[in-house]
């Protein structure tokens, strides 16, 4: 008898929820996402209103299909790491790029990554993604859900860098 593993997830920032989650609902493993707000100051915060939230992206994932070492890999090759607070023409805290870990294991495993990423040299200047604890993950509205399925030509910054895996 073989035993299921239970989904896991992980909470992303690097920009536009829309773009982000357009790009991670198309890798293997991924089961579901879901746009959303973290690392702020108030509760249920908005689109209009969430000083100090990251817009952020939860990523539910078959750790029998993928690992969170894949997709922070491709984490570091679909958006820049390297700029504080922003993402093409998104700028501020909202837009920063963030992992939010859940715990030490996954705490431990961004680290390595991020050291991987700046060991590399792909990238001409330092990662400035932040590791923060996960706090709440708030829903963002549902206007923002699927957003690019529902605009196939609506905003994005994100796009995938022609940059080796860090994992090679």
């Amino acid at each position: 008898m073989t035993s299921k593993q239970e989904p896991n997830e992980i909470v992303l920032a690097g920009g536009c929820f829309w773009g982000m989650e357009e790009l991670f609902r198309h890798q293997p493993g991924v089961l579901d996402t879901e746009c959303g707000y973290t690392g702020g100051e108030n509760d249920h915060p908005t689109y209009q209103h969430h000083p100090g939230h990251a817009e952020a992206l939860k990523v539910v994932f078959d750790p029998q299909k993928t690992d969170l070492q894949q997709l922070l890999d491709f984490f570091f090759r679909m958006h820049d790491p390297t700029t504080l607070n922003r993402q093409g023409n998104d700028i501020g805290t909202s837009y920063r790029s963030a992992i939010f870990y859940a715990d030490e294991a996954q705490k431990q495993v961004a680290e390595a990554m991020i050291a991987r990423v700046n060991q590399s040299g792909a990238w001409k200047r330092p990662v400035v993604t932040a590791l923060e604890p996960l706090g709440t993950f708030w829903q963002a509205e549902q206007y923002h859900q699927d957003y690019l399925q529902k605009l196939p030509n609506g905003y994005t910054c994100h796009f995938v860098r022609p940059i080796q895996s860090f994992l090679e």
